[in-house]
């Protein structure tokens, strides 16, 4: 027997508009008074909304999302969270923007299987866009040294660091802490460069 459908949105503030988000989740089937939704960081999962659907889920029950984004920012924690959903509660994980993230297709001890590969595919993202910003931070030392600029520690190019800041203290989406590991500055450095921008601003 099929279980009920619930859908979870998230928003980063009370600024954001749900409305792309829910129009996914009906069109999924999603009844609008089985759908939960929090206005709030996704940098963990104490989130009151979450907390909620996640008691209501039962076995054969599915649990929609518009993307994965909504579910949470860190790795780790996502990997834990749709392995206790979708093995130990025995409910279904549907992320609409992505077909393979759809634990009804993959039964007979497939749900494993799937957790790991969410796990490799949220990795392999997060390497290529270190890979990128690195990647752009290189190309601007080497840029600077053929101008005859000589450089201490590499410094971080606006447009890198305008993302982080909006990430950051605009959207609420991450902590200063994680903008400080993605782009691999130190803390004084990180500081800095906010005053920088600020003022710039």
């Amino acid at each position: 027997m099929s279980g009920r459908k619930y859908g979870y949105i998230r928003v980063s503030s009370k600024e954001q508009n749900p409305a792309r988000q829910e129009d996914a989740l009906l069109k999924a089937g999603v009844v609008k008074d089985y759908i939960f939704m929090d206005k709030m960081s996704g940098k963990d999962f104490d989130r009151p909304e979450y907390q909620l659907v996640k008691r209501l889920l039962k076995e054969d029950d599915v649990l929609f999302i518009k993307d994965l984004d909504r579910l949470g920012r860190n790795h780790r924690m996502i990997k834990e969270e749709w392995k206790e959903i979708t093995m130990d509660i025995g409910a279904d994980i549907v992320v609409l923007d992505m077909d393979l993230l759809d634990t009804r297709k993959f039964k007979n001890g497939m749900e494993e299987l799937i957790s790991n590969i969410v796990l490799e595919l949220l990795s392999y993202m997060a390497e290529k866009e270190r890979e990128k910003i690195n990647k752009r931070q290189a190309e601007g030392i080497k840029k600077a040294r053929q101008n005859g600029i000589h450089l201490g520690r590499p410094k971080i190019e606006v447009d890198d660091f305008e993302y982080y800041y909006d990430q950051v203290y605009n959207k609420e989406e991450m902590t200063a802490v994680e903008a400080m590991e993605e782009l691999d500055v130190s803390k004084s450095t990180f500081y800095r460069r906010k005053s920088e921008y600020e003022k710039n601003s």
